[in-house]
C-alpha cells in the first residue's frame, strides 16, 4: 500500500495497545509486530527505532514516516547527597521543560512524575504554582517519564547508592531495584486539571505486557479539584487519591491553597466522602507543616475532627524550601507530637514524611523550570 506521510509524527507512547493495534491492523501490519514492539517500549525502553532489530524492515520503515518515539532528553541530572535521589530536567518537543525525580527505598523505587509544564493553582508554598502555567503534557510525555526512568534502571552504573560507602548497605537499599515500582504524579502541576491526559498515561502505564504498574502502584496528588475527584468516583479508576489538605478551616485553606475559594472546603470534603464511599479507597490527605501556621496541637485535632468517619490516612510533610515562599518547617518533635495526637485521640493514621533530595530541589514542592 502507498506510504502516506503523516504532518503530525503520532508519539508511540501516546498510543495505548488497543490503539497500537488498530494502527498496525490499518497499515496491514501482523498483530505480532504489536507485542514485539509493545516489548520494545515498555519492557527493553530502547530510546530510537533503530534499537529495534526484530520489527520488519518495512514496519520500521513505516513507524520512521508517521511517528516518532517521544524520548525526553536529558537537559541536566541531579544526584542528592542522600545518595538516593535523583532528579532529571528534561526537554519536550516544543523545547518546555519538565522535572522528574526518582527515589530508591528499600525494596522499591518511586518514579515522582509531572502532569503539566507549570500549575495553575498557585500553592504559596510550591515551587511549581510559583513559576506559573504554561500548558498541560500529552499523555505520551507523561509517560514517557516513566520509561525514561526504567531506562535509566536498566544502566549498570546506575547505583544512587554512591553516598553509602557500606557495599552491604547499599546493595540493601537497591532492593530488587531492576524494575520501576512505583509512581506518583505529584511531580509538576496538578493531575485533575489535566484529566483526559493524566488517566490515560495510567491505562498506559498500567498496562500488563508493559510496565505493568498495578491500582497500588500509582498515586495522584489533588489540591482539591472537586470535578476531577468527582469523576474519579464515578469511572472508579483504580490509583491511589492524595489530597493537599493542609489546613482544617476554610479561610486557612485559602490563605494557603488560592483555589479553596473556587472549591470551599466543606464541598471538598463532600467530594471526598463521595469518593471513598463509591469506590471504597481511603484517600490520602497531605498536609505540609509549616511552622507557627498549621503545626499546633489545636491544628491536629481540627484534623482529626475533620476526617472523622473517613478511611483516611494523613501524611505530614514538613515544608520544603522554595525562593518564593518565607515559612519554616515544623521541628521533628513538634511533627512527632501531631502524629501522636492523631493517632491517639482520633485512632487516625498517619506518617511523616522522609525528606528526600532536599538539597537538589527535589522535594515535595520544589520542582520548578524557572528562567
Amino acid at each position: 500500500m502507498p506510504l502516506v506521510v503523516s504532518a503530525a509524527p503520532i508519539n508511540l507512547y501516546d498510543l495505548t495497545r488497543p490503539e497500537l493495534t488498530a494502527l498496525f491492523a490499518r497499515w496491514e501490519f501482523s498483530p505480532v509486530h504489536v507485542a514485539r514492539l509493545w516489548n520494545y517500549l515498555y519492557w527493553e525502553c530502547v530510546d530510537s527505532l533503530a534499537a529495534m532489530p526484530e520489527l520488519p524492515a518495512k514496519v520500521r520503515t513505516r513507524l520512521a514516516a508517521e511517528t516518532r518515539l517521544g524520548v525526553l532528553p536529558t537537559a541536566l541530572e541531579t544526584d542528592s547527597s542522600d545518595g538516593f535521589t535523583r532528579k532529571y530536567l528534561l526537554t519536550l518537543a516544543d523545547a518546555a521543560r519538565i522535572e522528574t525525580v526518582i527515589m530508591r527505598f528499600t525494596g522499591r523505587v518511586t518514579a515522582c512524575i509531572s502532569s503539566q509544564v507549570g500549575c495553575a493553582m498557585g500553592c504559596v508554598f510550591c515551587a511549581t504554582g510559583q513559576m506559573g502555567y504554561t500548558r498541560h503534557l500529552t499523555p505520551g510525555e507523561i509517560v514517557a517519564q516513566a520509561v525514561h526512568v526504567q531506562r535509566a534502571l536498566r544502566q549498570p552504573d546506575h547505583t544512587l547508592c554512591h553516598a553509602i560507602r557500606d557495599k552491604a548497605s547499599a546493595a540493601k537499599a537497591m532492593g530488587s531495584g531492576a524494575r520501576l515500582r512505583n509512581v506518583v504524579l505529584m511531580g509538576m502541576g496538578e493531575p485533575l486539571h489535566n484529566y483526559d491526559a493524566v488517566m490515560k498515561a495510567v491505562d498506559i502505564l498500567r498496562d500488563p505486557s508493559g510496565l505493568a504498574l498495578g491500582a497500588e502502584r500509582i498515586t495522584l496528588s489533588t489540591v482539591g479539584v472537586i470535578p476531577g475527584i468527582l469523576r474519579l468516583a464515578q469511572e472508579k479508576r483504580p490509583v491511589n487519591l492524595a489530597v493537599s489538605l493542609h489546613a482544617a478551616t476554610q479561610a486557612g485553606r485559602a490563605a494557603l491553597v488560592p483555589v479553596a475559594k473556587k472549591w470551599p472546603l466543606d464541598e471538598l470534603m463532600a467530594a471526598c466522602r463521595t469518593y471513598s464511599e463509591t469506590t471504597g479507597r481511603r484517600i490520602f490527605y497531605e498536609w505540609t507543616l509549616i511552622e507557627g501556621k498549621n503545626d499546633s496541637a489545636e491544628d491536629a485535632r481540627a484534623v482529626g475532627r475533620l476526617l472523622h468517619g473517613l478511611p483516611a490516612q494523613v501524611n505530614l510533610i514538613p515544608l520544603n524550601p522554595t525562593s518564593g515562599y518565607a515559612g519554616t518547617p515544623t521541628h521533628t518533635a513538634a511533627a512527632r507530637h501531631f502524629q501522636h495526637i492523631l493517632a491517639h485521640e482520633f485512632k487516625l493514621p498517619s506518617t511523616v514524611r522522609q525528606r528526600r533530595g532536599i538539597d537538589i530541589a527535589a522535594g515535595c514542592g520544589q520542582l520548578a523550570v524557572l528562567g
